[in-house]
């Protein structure tokens, strides 16, 4: 797979109507910021089995030369959200599809808001929000071409989304899946959209764009009110951070994974190995990724509720201390709990070297399934990931964060370079951030050949079952018998590049402000230039 280079701007995403969208806006002297604004609400509406305005996101955002600050935009659950409301329903568990599902406000708009923000207090900002989503309202009403992977899942996931509120009138044909290549409107959403671009992106929470998704809320039974919409706001958050010998990596904090996505680099680069691609960058990745996790899991919830300071775990010495456990002849007994989820990471660079690593997420492929009449909007399923155990750490409570698979990535390296970098895909968002991270920044190799790469996903995730050591088809065999050997339950793929690995992105800046990028030839996009 080819690098893309460029010395003016650059934006990656899944789906090049995406990509172009943000260049445009970069074109025009907008910033990173903007260009990812314009990106964001442009994939909401080209790439919605993976991502709506109905979801969360998080950002990364960095002057040059300064450590990146994190933009939390994830709603909490709603006043109806209780254990004891969905015990009184007969539910043993939180439902993931339906209105039951729709638990959570949604915080990606929220994130727009304070991203513009962003963009104005270091003197950027200054395009339109009618030109910001003007792409993603052409798409809407002109319509979109369907694509292989909507195409695939809206099949795939046809009999649990059919039913739900509102899914069969956008998302469906007489009852049929659409055709990959066939046209899709969403005149609804466009009306959305466009009334957000006039009036502006609180009219989201506390306007009537707000008012019309409470209603239509209600009006479905799901547990999220209008004075829940109404309290959201998206912060900034210290970035979680950990020290390499090749520089700094940072990720979002909780209630996102990006603490284990910090955790297994810093492993792996206190590991004894030939640096090479093969058995070592795999095994030891595939280690790292296991204790990281088994943290993860005992760690990662919302932020007000956190057993531990997620910061204990980024030290040298709890590091070091960690990594000598790792055993590089003997596979640790596996598996674990999997977190599912499905995504979208896009990533902008500007001429004056701000960058974005951004996360934008409905959770599930098409979130609870439900799309609001009066809006078109489509609702996340994230609070899903709740627990009705009251003892449980993610345990479902009003107000209550939820677990958030995303992490958007980003690293200072010591010869000067910014990369900034990430990938969907639930489970695998960290063991990808890392096999892309150590074959460009380690092993050398371009970016476009490291996103290329065959990759490996330990877990489940895309809705399967098996928690093996999955592998592309383009391993050797002899690396994968030498994997079953130290004891990895090891299942090797029939497909060269599979969806299941996700779907990364990369840019890298270097000192002199020159940009090198690709996005994975897994999905439907690419890199677009200034």
């Amino acid at each position: 797979m080819d690098t893309t280079t460029s010395s003016g701007g650059m934006v990656v995403a899944p789906h090049k109507a995406a990509a172009d969208a943000g260049a445009e806006i970069l074109a025009e002297g907008g910033s990173a910021i903007e260009a990812m604004i314009a990106a964001a609400s442009t994939i909401a509406v080209v790439y919605p089995h993976m991502n709506a305005i109905g979801g969360d996101g998080f950002w990364l955002i960095a002057e040059p030369g300064k450590d990146p600050k994190a933009l939390m935009a994830c709603g909490s659950a709603g006043s109806g959200a209780t254990i004891e409301a969905y015990n009184k329903a007969g539910h043993g568990a939180i439902p993931t599809r339906g209105p039951l599902a729709a638990l959570t406000v949604a915080g990606t708009i929220g994130g727009w808001a304070k991203a513009k923000e962003a963009a104005q207090a270091i003197g950027a900002g200054k395009i339109p929000n009618t030109e910001l989503l003007s792409s993603a309202i052409r798409h809407a009403k002109e319509g979109i071409s369907v694509t292989r992977s909507q195409a695939a899942l809206t099949f795939e996931k046809l009999a649990e989304l059919k039913d739900q509120p509102g899914f069969a009138d956008v998302f469906l044909v007489d009852g049929e899946v659409p055709e990959e290549g066939s046209l899709l409107k969403q005149a609804r959403l466009a009306d959305t959209l466009q009334h957000l671009a006039h009036e502006g992106f609180d009219e989201f929470y506390r306007g009537d764009v707000g008012a019309a998704i409470a209603d239509d809320l209600e009006r479905i039974g799901s547990p999220v009110t209008k004075a829940d919409l109404e309290k959201f706001e998206a912060r900034f958050k210290d970035a979680l951070k950990v020290e390499l010998k090749c520089g700094t990596v940072f990720n979002a904090p909780p209630p996102t994974q990006g603490l284990a996505s910090l955790i297994i680099l810093g492993l792996y680069d206190r590991l004894k190995t030939d640096g090479r691609e093969g058995f070592d960058l795999v095994h030891g990745l595939v280690e790292a990724t296991k204790r990281a996790f088994l943290v993860r899991d005992r760690v990662v919830t919302d932020p007000l509720r956190l057993p531990e300071p997620p910061r204990t775990f980024l030290t040298a010495d709890w590091l070091d201390e960690e990594a000598a456990k790792i055993n590089m002849r003997r596979a640790l007994e596996w598996p674990q709990i999997a977190k599912p989820g499905d995504t979208i990471w896009m990533g902008a660079v500007d001429k004056k070297g701000v960058s974005v690593s951004f996360i934008q997420s409905i959770y599930w492929e098409f979130g609870s399934g439900c799309v609001l009449p009066k809006t078109g909007i489509t609702w996340q399923n994230r609070g899903a990931s709740f627990s009705l155990r009251p003892d449980a750490l993610n345990a479902l409570e009003p107000g209550r964060q939820p677990f958030h698979t995303l992490n958007p990535a980003m690293a200072r390296l010591r010869d000067g370079r910014t990369m900034t970098y990430g990938t969907m895909g639930g489970e695998g968002q960290p063991q990808t951030q890392a096999a892309i991270f150590a074959r460009h920044v380690l092993n050398g190799m371009p970016v476009g050949e490291a996103i290329n790469a065959p990759r490996w996903l330990l877990g489940r995730t895309w809705g399967d079952e098996t928690t093996s050591l999955r592998l592309e088809a383009r391993f050797d065999p002899d690396l994968v018998r030498d994997l079953e050997k130290v004891g990895h339950e090891v299942v090797q793929m029939a497909d060269d590049y599979s969806d299941t690995m996700g779907h990364a992105g990369m840019i890298v800046r270097n000192t002199k402000g020159g940009l090198e990028g690709a996005h994975d030839p897994r999905a439907d996009g690419g890199a677009s230039i200034v």
